[in-house]
């Protein structure tokens, strides 16, 4: 098993912070966000470690690293900086995105996972995201699932909490025949869009498509996607709004309520 975590992001809500470090550096409980991640893969036994870089690519040096560059970072999103590392993607792969910090437990929830594509969902989101943000149906996203747990849509604009089942983390994982699928649909979709239109996300340019917009085709290609629920045991750094609200439960110990990190 393998991971890849895409860490091509300039962090421009999290300025200043980010104004001379790439995002995946910004430190939380004395590591770099980066290092964190690292550092559980390595304890799950995963050492096939690469790191899809782009902003201040520069900055991020750890050993035993196999490293990408999305060099077009700027105009680019995750599904671009993915398959900058497409030669990576065969066998049993992890996705991570490289702005969020996950307990061991949750990074084993899905390397257990049995099924050909998976993603880690949070279904006691609605606490954590009041906490983020004043409406949290300005930022999640839907989420619905049929009676066993796969995914029927991903990623759209919610009208009312109903549409929210759960919450993706940003936690992926493709093996077997899922990934030569991934690979001919992305270049299938990819080859589409030389028309003038996105068929993952007509809205955005190709390059700026979500990953949502992705795991979203897979599913109207006919593809099984299982969500596998945790609660809690996990943290996503994204704002400067999120930075000062963990520093702050960090000092009076209250972040045990969100993530259990030693």
């Amino acid at each position: 098993m393998k991971a890849i975590i895409l860490a091509a992001g300039e962090g421009k809500r999290l300025r200043p912070l980010t104004e001379n470090i790439p995002k995946c550096m910004v430190k939380l409980f004395d590591k770099s966000i980066l290092e964190t991640q690292i550092d559980i893969f390595h304890k799950c036994g995963i050492t096939d470690i690469s790191v899809v870089t782009g902003y201040k690519n520069e900055l991020i040096k750890f050993p035993n690293i196999t490293y990408f560059k999305n060099e077009n970072y700027s105009n680019t999103n995750m599904v671009e900086t993915l398959f900058c590392a497409k030669e990576k993607l065969d066998g049993e792969v992890i996705i991570s995105y490289g702005d969020i910090i996950f307990e061991s437990k949750v990074l084993q929830e899905i390397m257990n996972s049995k099924e050909d594509y998976s993603i880690i969902v949070d279904d006691s989101w609605e606490k954590y995201w009041r906490l983020r943000f004043d409406d949290p149906l300005n930022d999640a996203e839907t989420l619905i699932l049929d009676n066993e747990n796969y995914i029927t849509e991903i990623g759209q604009k919610p009208t009312n909490l109903e549409e929210i089942q759960s919450q993706y983390i940003g936690l992926i994982k493709f093996q077997n025949d899922a990934i030569d699928f991934v690979l001919n649909c992305y270049e299938r979709m990819k080859k589409k869009s030389l028309s003038g239109k996105n068929p993952l996300n007509p809205k955005i340019p190709f390059e700026k498509s979500y990953m949502t917009d992705f795991l979203q085709c897979l599913i109207k290609e006919n593809r099984k996607i299982k969500a596998i629920p945790i609660n809690n045991g996990w943290l996503e750094m994204d704002s400067m709004r999120d930075y000062n609200i963990y520093k702050k439960k960090i000092e009076d110990n209250s972040i045990k309520e969100f993530i259990n990190y030693a």
